[in-house]
Parts: structure tokens; sequence; C-alpha cells
């Protein structure tokens, strides 16, 4: 039987393989399905000031450092809350895009709305796994 300690190693690596792969395919154009919301979400968030390649690549690399950092366990903690805080972002074009991400109402999300609406489950797991006051980082 799997020890929790190993069920949580093992969450944080497929979380972090994920940021990784999802992020390194951003960093060659036209590979990521999430190019083009991505590098418009993170433009319209930082009001015009950064052109699009500068954008996508900033995207880019702090998947990649994030999915490194709970791969490997360096910068855990870091590495968790900028997960959280990325995720949360990622709910940004609900509001700033609605019109890609609902169908006909609030109650239809489209694909982008439901690929949206899962990252919930990823902010539940990565608090599950950010090590509370005391507890050791061997997670």
């Amino acid at each position: 039987m799997m020890k929790a300690l190993d069920k949580f190693k093992l969450l944080s690596i497929s979380i972090g393989v994920i940021f990784f792969y999802f992020g390194f395919i951003k960093f060659f154009p036209s590979m990521s399905p999430a190019e083009d919301i991505g590098t418009t979400t993170v433009s319209q968030l930082c009001l015009g000031f950064f052109p699009d390649g500068f954008c996508i690549i900033a995207l880019a690399s702090l998947e990649v450092f994030i999915g490194l950092s709970l791969i490997t366990r360096k910068f855990y903690k870091a590495g968790i809350v900028l997960a959280i805080g990325h995720l949360i972002m990622t709910f940004s074009p609900m509001i700033l895009f609605p019109n890609l991400t609902f169908n006909d109402s609030l109650f239809s999300p489209s694909l982008l709305g439901q690929y949206i609406f899962k990252n919930i489950i990823l902010i539940m797991a990565l608090i599950v796994l950010y090590p509370s006051k005391g507890q050791r980082q061997t997670i």
C-alpha cells in the first residue's frame, strides 16, 4: 500500500509535469493551443505595456519554473504560491473575454471556460501540498 507521503510526492510531480510541459511548448510558436488566449490575457492584464512576444515568453518561463519547482522540490513553497497565483489569474478571461469562455449563458461554459473551471481542482491540490508551519519539506 502506498504511503500518504508518496501520494503527495506523486501529486506534486504530476502537477509539476503538467506545468512544465504546457509552459515548454509555449516557447515554440503555434505549438500551444493556449498560446493566443495566454498572450492576449497577459497583454490585457499588463495594460498592453509589453509586446505579445514578451508576454508569451514570460508566461512560458513562469510555467516552466513552477513545473521544475514542483518536480525537483527546489523553491517548493514559492513554486506553489506562484502556481496558485497563476491559476487564479487564469480566471481573468471569464471577465475580460466572456464571449470566449461562455456559450449562451453563464451556465454554459465553452471548452475554454471548462478548461479554466478545472483549475479549481489544481488550486485545491496545491493548497493541500503547501507545507504547514513546522512541517518538514519532505512531502
